[in-house]
């Protein structure tokens, strides 16, 4: 066993008190239009503690970490800053998110309803990271980042932990943003099964730093930018992501809407278009699958206005 998958069963002591082991649900490919010839395995990380998988990263950091009179503080698109606020609120302690101004106000409320202070300061991660910072500097708290730091990786990796006990799979389909949760899903299954990342193609911070050899800024766009657009992969990910992801393919804005429309319209699954990149691989054809392969898709989070819920 690696250090680092050992260090994925060491979070998951930790941790699994305080989350909901979310469940999987197998579906007929032919119900996603699909032509293979073995069902799909979706596991519904979107019913986690607060919306999205990021409740297991914050949580982790609450209770491992000595949190001070100022409480922790977060920069976020949206579900990291409710997850932290979810996590602040169990443990008693104050929150404060940092989010861009074009941050959707489902999320905003969202961390709002964990009683967590919200404001929206910047338009880039860069400017919204400073501003994070600086209240560090000036107040004490607890910066909790989303993604970069060795214990929140570890942790991450207590879902492809669930998913390997829950169903037998041959590759994953995981949405990639910042890394975090695919870098920690990779140490734990090593070369046990295949990993995939799937990415928005107006913002593929994994494929472009793969193919530098290291992270890049990178742009950010599109309907999924808020949960999947970082600016730029962590650090601490590329080296898990160079041994053991298998390939990065990216997916287009339609695609992703049309795999958002139909886990509503056929599964009557409602999450954000963020959630619904992996299943776009599939359904659009970025990864195309073999005869037999057993494919876990992990739908990501469900943090979108229910009057967003595509018809």
């Amino acid at each position: 066993m690696g250090p680092r998958r050992a260090g994925v069963l060491a979070a998951e002591q930790v941790i699994r008190p305080h989350i909901r082991r979310t469940p999987v649900v197998s579906v007929e490919a032919a119900d996603l239009g699909l032509a293979h010839d073995a069902p799909v395995v979706f596991k519904l990380e979107q019913l986690q503690h607060s919306g999205s998988f990021k409740a297991r990263g914050a949580l982790y950091n609450v209770l491992t970490q000595d949190i001070p009179p100022a409480g922790v503080v977060a920069a976020s698109g949206g579900n990291h800053g409710a997850a932290l606020a979810f996590a602040a609120q169990k443990a008693g302690v104050p929150c404060t998110i940092f989010v861009f101004t074009h941050t959707p106000e489902a999320k905003a409320d969202r961390i709002r309803s964990y009683g967590a202070s919200v404001y929206p300061v910047a338009e880039s991660f860069d400017d919204l990271m400073a501003q994070t910072h600086r209240h560090v500097h000036e107040t004490g708290a607890l910066l909790v980042h989303a993604y970069s730091q060795p214990g929140t990786l570890a942790v991450l990796g207590t879902v492809a932990l669930e998913f390997m006990e829950q169903a037998e799979l041959d590759t994953l389909l995981v949405a990639t943003g910042g890394g975090g949760l695919i870098g920690g899903m990779a140490a734990y299954v090593e070369d046990r099964a295949r990993i995939i990342s799937v990415e928005p193609a107006e913002a593929p911070t994994l494929h472009r730093a793969l193919a530098a050899g290291h992270p890049v800024p990178t742009p950010a766009g599109g309907s999924a930018a808020d949960s999947l657009g970082p600016g730029q992969i962590g650090a601490l990910m590329i080296p898990i992501a160079q041994a053991h992801i298998d390939d990065a393919v990216t997916v287009t804005e339609a695609a992703i809407r049309d795999a958002w429309h139909l886990l509503w319209t056929q599964l009557r699954l409602a999450v954000e278009p963020g959630g619904a990149v992996a299943l776009a691989a599939l359904t659009s054809g970025a990864y195309t699958t073999k005869a037999g392969e057993r494919v876990g898709v992990l739908l990501c989070g469900a943090n979108t206005g229910i009057v967003s819920v595509p018809d």
